[in-house]
């Protein structure tokens, strides 16, 4: 059967084609009877190629429900004889009759020259792109406007077509390097030839160039700087030309010469500001600060809009906007209409505070930061500190205040606006360490291990250890900073150290607490203060001059400190202006042998004045006295010393002062310390020459007599977290047993 449906098909295509099978016609004439037959050729070809596919389908069906018939079982050979002579039958029958077929065919036209019909494809629709459904070319699509292509080009003469200067041995071909030199005339009139060559692509080129046009093309783009320049002073008619012209007494050099006329310079004729009146009233015009007359110059003009925008912010303006500005010229009286529009927006209130991002503490603590109260007037500089404020918390890798509207009204008329903290939380964890060097001291190496928000809000737990040739000592501390009020800070640990210096050799543990107002690299306070509690227990070698030994003895100490400061410095650690006062009062007892109450107190003042931007002359004076109780009843390492790093340079450390019989020092009830030094700074480097006085003693009161001066020469590298610091002293009257030279190193001035 399959073979009778392929003979079929096969057969009328074959028909289809010229000469392949009989075709009757009748036409007018021959040529109309060829065009006729050609056409139905066409058509049957491809109706017969349509068919094609789906009869080859349909032929393969009933073989193929045949053998599923005899895989089930149910087949028997009466039925498939039945099947193959009705397969046969049906062969015989042709696919398509013929009336249908030709019904299928288009209608033939007359005209032998007519185009023919496109042939159909299978599976594609009855209309192609670009044709139409008769087979007639569809109109084109329209082209884009290209109306500049239609312009006219500009006039040969606007083009600059002077050829660069011919230079005596030297051709724009040769690989020759040329020099030139560059003059400017006109600007240094309006001030602006300094200007000029800091910006010039001429300057730029070192008066070297690899050819004349490539000097020529540096000189076109001067000319436009020099218009730009002008106009940006007012000079809006100012023209510039520039010229190449040759060295005569110089071979292979030529010479640049800029000409700028900056003509007559235009003023502000008008100023005019367009928006919402503000209240109070005129607050825009007020926070400009031009006027009628003054020069349009761009510096001017756009420092004065940038004051707005500070100013209206300051005033209760959050979401304040300047416009485009528009300075209409006039070329015949020489002005500008000046007019700057804004978009006021409403006038604010403090709300409350909202927060996202990835949180180190909640909106309510964000609060306790703040320094205003709900209801006050807006003022982006309270924004700014309440910023900074969580900066110095050391939390954030990114941190950033913004106003959110609300829409709800303040009894004042204002609109409340919340405070909108986004917070980007940082490593919460930080390892640190620092080194020293000192004669007297050794080497002492101190490590860190902080995580800043163990216990939020600003919780920090703090293990600190020290390591030295003469002192070791582990500690943990817990501190909460902005502890219920900003800047407020909580501090509460325990210690245990042992040192050993000539003066005393101490093993100490402490439990402490305090609550203080401090500063910090972030945020320097102009007043500190502090107060806490100190439990000592130590157990020390203290000589007694009744036995002419040094015994140990245990001593517990209950201590009160109170401090304060007061610091105008302009810098924590590298201060050039301003002074500091610092005062220690801790009324303390002494429980040994019965309960012993004194107070220790020192007094110390700083001072920086800056002769000029690289010299800094800096000076200390620093005074203490213990009252109350004799010096044989205090523990060694509670009493006073001078000498050393932080006292008199060039002395050891602690050896000033009394002494006992076997030489080493034991201390004192008072010290008193004076320091001068010249700070001069160039570049990241300096030098500092300095001078020290001081002493200790066993009066309750320091005398001021037998000072020790140290004197010597430091260098200073300067960091961004501090110099670098290294001093070399010598004692000017100098002991038996005194150093000959003092080395000091650590980070941060000396005062």
């Amino acid at each position: 059967m399959d073979r009778n449906r392929w003979s079929k098909i096969e057969r009328r295509a074959f028909d289809a084609f010229p000469g392949g099978g009989a075709e009757t016609c009748l036409p007018a004439s021959e040529g109309e009877c060829v065009a006729k037959t050609a056409r139905r050729t066409i058509w049957k070809v491809a109706i017969a190629g349509v068919v094609l596919v789906p009869a080859t389908a349909l032929g393969a069906l009933p073989s193929n429900a045949a053998q599923a018939n005899g895989n089930s079982g149910q087949s028997s050979d009466g039925k498939q004889a039945t099947a193959d002579a009705t397969a046969v039958s049906q062969a015989d029958e042709p696919i398509i009759p013929e009336n249908e077929f030709d019904k299928a065919l288009p209608p033939l036209s007359d005209n032998i020259n007519a185009p023919l019909e496109p042939m159909p494809v299978p599976g594609a629709t009855s209309q192609t792109t670009g044709t139409t459904p008769t087979g007639e070319l569809a109109p084109p699509q329209q082209l884009p406007d290209e109306s500049e292509l239609a312009q006219p080009l500009p006039p040969i003469d606007t083009f600059d077509s002077t050829p660069p200067p011919e230079i005596a041995g030297v051709t724009d071909n040769s690989n020759v390097e040329i020099s030139y030199d560059t003059v400017v005339h006109g600007l240094d009139q309006v001030g602006l030839e300094g200007q000029f060559h800091d910006l010039s692509a001429l300057e730029d080129g070192g008066g070297k160039a690899a050819n004349a046009t490539m000097v020529r093309a540096r000189a076109k783009e001067d000319e436009e700087l020099a218009v730009r320049l002008m106009k940006s002073i007012g000079y809006y008619d100012g023209t510039a030309t520039s010229k190449i012209e040759q060295v005569t007494d110089q071979s292979g050099k030529v010479r640049a010469v800029i000409n700028a006329d900056p003509g007559k310079q235009y003023t502000l004729g008008s100023i005019t500001t367009k928006g919402d009146p503000t209240t109070p009233a005129g607050l825009v015009d007020k926070a400009l600060p031009l006027k009628v007359g003054d020069p349009i110059e761009a510096d001017r003009v756009q420092g004065a809009e940038a004051n707005v925008s500070l100013k209206l912010p300051q005033e209760g303006y959050p979401f304040f906007e300047l416009g485009d500005r528009d300075i209409l010229l006039d070329g015949q009286s020489y002005t500008g209409a000046y007019t700057l529009p804004y978009t006021l927006g409403p006038r604010s209130s403090f709300g409350g505070y909202r927060t996202n991002g990835d949180l180190a503490f909640s909106a309510e603590h964000v609060g306790v930061l703040a320094r205003f109260d709900r209801g006050e007037l807006y003022d982006v500089r309270k924004v700014d500190d309440l910023r900074k404020a969580l900066v110095a918390t050391g939390l954030f890798s990114s941190v950033s205040v913004k106003p959110v509207r609300t829409g709800k009204k303040a009894p004042d008329g204002t609109e409340y606006v919340d405070l909108l903290v986004h917070q980007n939380a940082g490593p919460p964890r930080t390892l640190a360490a620092e080194a020293g060097y000192s004669t007297g001291q050794g080497i002492r190496l101190q490590g860190s291990w902080t995580h800043r928000n163990l216990f939020p809000p600003e919780g920090a737990l703090i293990v600190k250890g020290v390591a030295g040739t003469l002192e070791q000592g582990l500690s943990t501390t817990f501190r909460r900073s902005n502890a219920g009020r900003r800047d407020r800070t909580v501090t509460l640990g325990i210690s245990a150290n042992h040192n050993k210096y000539d003066a005393y050799e101490a093993f100490t543990g402490s439990l402490f607490g305090r609550i203080s107002y401090d500063s910090t690299p972030i945020w320097q306070k102009r007043f500190t203060y502090g107060y806490g509690f100190e439990l000592i227990g130590t157990n020390e070698d203290v000589y007694n001059f009744d036995a002419g030994e040094r015994q140990r003895k245990t001593f517990g100490i209950a201590a009160l400190p109170l401090t304060a400061g007061f610091d105008t410095s302009d810098d924590l650690l590298n201060p050039t202006r301003g002074f500091r006062i610092h005062a220690n009062v801790s009324p303390e007892a002494a429980v040994k042998s019965g309960f012993r109450p004194y107070s220790r107190i020192t007094l110390e003042g700083t001072g920086y004045y800056p002769v000029s931007d690289s010299l800094v002359i800096a000076g200390r004076a620093k005074v203490g006295t213990i009252a109350g109780i004799s010096r044989n009843d205090l523990p060694p390492s509670r009493r006073y010393y001078a000498g050393g790093g932080g006292s008199v340079r060039g002395y050891a450390y602690q050896s000033l002062g009394p002494q006992a019989p076997d030489g080493k020092p034991i201390g004192g009830l008072s010290f008193n310390e004076f320091s001068l030094e010249a700070r001069y700074r160039f570049g990241n480097f300096g030098i500092v020459p300095f001078v020290d006085a001081g002493q200790s003693y066993d009066t309750v009161y320091p005398r001021g007599s037998d000072l020790r001066f140290g004197a010597g020469l430091g260098g200073r590298f300067y960091t961004n977290f501090g110099p670098l610091r290294v001093d070399v002293a010598t004692p000017i009257n100098r002991r038996k047993g005194d150093p000959t030279v003092a080395v000091y190193i650590s980070i941060g001035q000396a005062f």
